[in-house]
This record gives structure tokens, sequence and C-alpha cells, in this order.
């Protein structure tokens, strides 16, 4: 775990809340949880300080980031000035020191989050997490003015930790209470580094979900599809467990998406085709469990063919994990574009300045993210992506939500009784019954293959 302290100035032609207002803010995050403390006393130079737990490489980071400027409403990147101390972020703030708190990340070695696992890292790291981030930053406890922490959805032991840990420290120091919604923290992450209004089409795909919806307002979602069983990222994680990735000499320190994005850059999909998923069905759902079952008989036939066991490593291997990719890539590609297609048809999104912004651990993807370009593109819709670091699950993304609910007095709670964490928790109003009864028709894979490649 590394904590960093970094700094950025922001546009002096933007505005917030109060004209006179200073923004500090803390953030802390670990694992699933992540926690953001706001503090507005009254001065005439902004100061927003994050301090915020990220898992990147499936490693656990925390950094403490400063932003300075005259009062904002949103940092317009374009007139930033980045000071350098030794690595840049993409978004507009940088690194000035670092504390290491470990470095060997459980998570790889396991092969993926084991619940009972992070909550112990949760419980043994959160408070010197906290007081080694607000030793840094000079702020002490006293001159907070909230705390918003995640509550829905997630891993349930984790969420518990640091919702007990924040509601302590809430009742201790008698401040107002932000609860966060992790999926529309992910959806509202783009208006930190673009000047983004609302109404936008959003796809979040990571290891934990997979949705399209509608951001009307930043607590006004319209759910118009997600997957009915398991996310994208999860799928790719399991399926480079199953080819033993991390005994391959190119992967052995990369989680199990990066690895297979890794290896599909030098493999050829069109040496194995799998059949996509719901192909029937005329709505904006995703299904990636019984993609996931092909490729793993695929993965038996090939060992077979091949005469090895479970565990060593497939020639072809490389094939697979491109083949794999390019499933997934088009799955989401047809989904999305029958999204694009309900939204501009029922004018829920105007067609003038359409935009689809696209975030979650699996917008990381370079070749995912192509094709998504390529869509969009191709239908007059601005696509939107947050920075790599941003994209995957981060504390600044809590921050922002809580900054974005603070202003706009939404869920900002004097008291914490009845307070609970939701493990599931769906985000907006369903409309997607509505989306199946257009049934709306999109190219068939011919027809859109080229979108990916």
């Amino acid at each position: 775990m590394n904590v960093g302290v970094a700094h950025s100035e922001v546009n002096p032609n933007t505005r917030v809340m109060n004209s006179r207002g200073m923004w500090l803010t803390y953030a802390l995050g670990v694992g699933m949880l992540h926690i953001v403390l706001l503090s507005i006393p009254f001065f005439s130079v902004p100061v927003a300080w994050t301090l915020t737990n990220v898992i990147h490489n499936l490693g656990m980071y925390v950094f403490l980031h400063a932003v300075k400027g005259t009062p904002f409403e949103t940092p317009d990147q374009g007139k930033a000035r980045l000071l350098t101390h030794w690595e840049q972020l993409d978004y507009g703030v940088q690194f000035t020191s670092s504390r290491k708190f470990f470095t060997i990340s459980p998570i790889i070695l396991t092969g993926g989050i084991i619940p009972v696992v992070a909550q112990q890292l949760h419980r043994e790291n959160i408070e010197q997490v906290v007081q080694e981030a607000l030793g840094a930053s000079g702020v002490s406890v006293a001159e907070l003015t909230a705390v918003a922490t995640t509550v829905k959805p997630g891993l349930a032991l984790s969420l518990g930790v640091g919702l007990q840990y924040s509601l302590s420290l809430v009742n201790r120091h008698q401040k107002p209470f932000i609860p966060i919604h992790h999926m529309e923290a992910h959806a509202l992450t783009i208006r930190l580094t673009h000047h983004l209004e609302f109404p936008f089409l959003v796809l979040l795909i990571s290891g934990g979900h997979c949705l399209l919806a509608v951001a009307r307002g930043v607590s006004d979602f319209l759910l118009l599809g997600q997957s009915i069983d398991i996310a994208p990222g999860d799928m790719l994680d399991k399926v480079a467990r199953r080819l033993s990735l991390r005994k391959h000499p190119e992967c052995h320190s990369m989680a199990g998406g990066k690895a297979i994005e890794h290896l599909a850059r030098t493999g050829n999909q069109e040496l194995l085709t799998f059949r996509l998923p719901m192909q029937q069905y005329r709505n904006c759902d995703f299904s990636f469990s019984g993609l996931q079952n092909l490729v793993k008989n695929a993965i038996v036939q090939k060992e077979k063919e091949e005469g090895i066991q479970e565990g060593e490593i497939l020639s072809c291997v490389k094939d697979v994990a491109a083949a794999v990719q390019h499933a997934v890539a088009v799955h989401i590609i047809q989904r999305t574009y029958r999204a694009m297609l309900f939204c501009i048809k029922n004018s829920i999104i105007p067609t003038k300045n359409a935009t689809l912004v696209v975030s979650g651990g699996v917008a990381s993807n370079q070749y995912i993210r192509k094709a998504l370009q390529n869509l969009a593109d191709a239908n007059d819709f601005a696509l939107l992506c947050p920075p790599p670091r941003l994209c995957t699950d981060n504390g600044v993304m809590i921050a922002w939500n809580g900054i974005e609910r603070l202003r706009a007095g939404l869920g900002v709670l004097h008291s914490t009784a009845g307070i609970r964490y939701e493990p599931r928790a769906p985000l907006g109003i369903d409309i997607s019954k509505r989306v199946e009864e257009d049934s709306i028709k999109v190219p068939k894979l011919k027809k859109i293959r080229w979108l990916a490649s």
C-alpha cells in the first residue's frame, strides 16, 4: 500500500456552490471500501485534498491529492497547471510524496478477491491509513465538514468494515454523513475530468458489474440493461485462471483481465469462434456465463489435442485470449448499439452532442475501448472515458460523488440511525422492459465485426 501527496491547479473561470468557499476533500478506500472526508471552511481560495485507495494491477495503493485554485464547478484539464514530482497522473493530479505499507498483492497470489481475506486486510489497515493520511495532509478531523462512504453495492464484509469505521468517525466528531452508490460514482467520474452536462449514456463494465444506463442528473438514472449473470471482468479473470496465465512468463504479475489483453495483442482471433450470447433477445441485457462455459470447453478440447494437463500452458494460448476478448467486445458492442438507437428513437438523449461514457475496470481494455470508439463514431456519439486510473475502483470517484451530492444537497444525512450497507443495489429506475418492448434490431455480428478489428 502506498500513500502519496499530489498537487494540481484548476480553471480559475469555473465556480463552486459558494464563491468564497474552500474545499477540503478526503477519500479513503481499501479494496471495496471508499471513504470521503469533505471540509468547506470559508476562505477565498478553495483547496481539495483527497486521500484514496485504488487497486492498481490488483495491488493496493493509497494516495492523497490536493487541488488548488479559485472556486470551481468542474476542473478544466486544458487550463490545469501540472507540477510533476515523480509520476504525473492522467487526470491532472500527480504524486509529490509517497509512503509504502505493503507491496505484495494477496489478490494476485490467490487468483482473485477472497472476501474474508479482503475483510481482514481492511480491518488491519484502515486506522493506520487514515492516521497516516491525516498526518501527511496536516488537517485535523475537527476541520472536516462531512464523511461520505460507499455503502452499496459490493462485498458485504468489506462494506461492513468501511461503514462501521466511518459511522464511528461521524458519531465521535458529530459530522454529516453522505452514503455513496458505487456505480453512481463510476458514472459521474467523467464530470471530474470533462465538462459534461446531463443527460448522457453510460456503459459501466467491470469485474463486478455490467450495465447500460442514462444519467439524467447526479442521482437520476434510467437503467436500460445489465448482466443477468456475471460481469465481463469476472469472466475474463476466470478464463485467465483456467488458462493458468500466472504461470505464463509474460503474465505472472498481471491480473487476469490484463493478462488476457496482453496475450491477445499477438494472438489470432480467427482461429477460434464462440457463439455470442443472447442473440435472440432484443434488449440491452448482457450474459457472460454461457460464453465462459463455451471457452472452458474449448480449452479442454485444445488440451486433449495437445496432450497436456490442466495447469499447463497451451501453445495456442494467445489465440484463445484473442478470441475470448473479441467475443466479449462484440457482445458489448451489440448491446450498446441497441441502447444508442433506443435513446435516440425515444428522445432520451439529444441527437446533438450525444455522448457515450464508458467506465469501470474493463473500460481500461484498449481493444474493447477501440471497438466502442468505432461504434460511437459510426453513430455520431462522442465517446468519453475517464483516465485508466479512474476507470478501475478508486477513492477519487467516491470523493467526487460526495462533492456532487454535497453541491446538489442530495443524501447529506445528519443522523446515522438506520444506515446499512447493501451488497446488492440497483442503479436508478429500471426501464429495461421498455427497451425490450421496442424490439430494436441491430446489425448482425458479421456486419459489425469490423468495429473490433
